[in-house]
């Protein structure tokens, strides 16, 4: 749960998780140490406003004459940007992400049909620089695969093949 509060020199609106209550952090907007408060009691200070009072009790009858309503005017901070997270999640060890942890598998697949152009084949050269993209750390693996089309040139069933390419990117 977090606690949200604003920040007594700037009226910045800020949220801290709870398990920073009670320490000093800087503002991200005036740079001014703020104490965050506890989290049984979030203070919101928004300059000079009159204190909530409590609730009424319920009433033992319905014939009670009704309080009329307070009405309060609230102040709202206005900021040109949205606030910032004052505690941020740690961020992974660098031997993980060197690992390429981060990263998804993807895969993709050349076909040599697609690869043909004016009668020439640029299989090898679309494949090679695919692999030159990707690099050899981030290859999980590849693998050769044969198939049927319907080329509607010659009006035949060809056999073909390609490469399938597992990586991380």
């Amino acid at each position: 749960m977090d606690i949200i509060f604003n920040c007594p020199n700037c009226e910045q609106e800020l949220a801290v998780d709870q398990s920073g209550s009670g320490s000093n952090i800087e503002c991200p907007n005036c740079s001014e140490t703020i104490t965050i408060p506890a989290a049984s009691n979030p203070k919101v200070t928004t300059g000079s406003l009159p204190p909530v009072p409590p609730p009424p009790p319920p009433a033992a009858s319905s014939t009670a004459p009704v309080a009329p309503k307070l009405e309060l005017h609230l102040k709202v901070p206005v900021r040109d940007s949205p606030s910032a997270p004052l505690i941020g999640k740690s961020k992974p060890p660098l031997e993980v992400v060197q690992k390429g942890a981060g990263k998804r598998l993807r895969v993709r697949t050349i076909r040599r049909a697609s690869c043909v152009e004016s009668g020439h084949d640029y299989f090898d050269e679309r494949v090679a620089d695919f692999l030159q993209e990707v690099g050899e750390s981030n290859l999980v693996g590849m693998h050769t695969v044969t198939y049927e089309y319907f080329d509607v040139g010659v009006q035949k069933i060809v056999a073909d093949y390609g490469l399938l390419v597992i990586f991380r990117g």
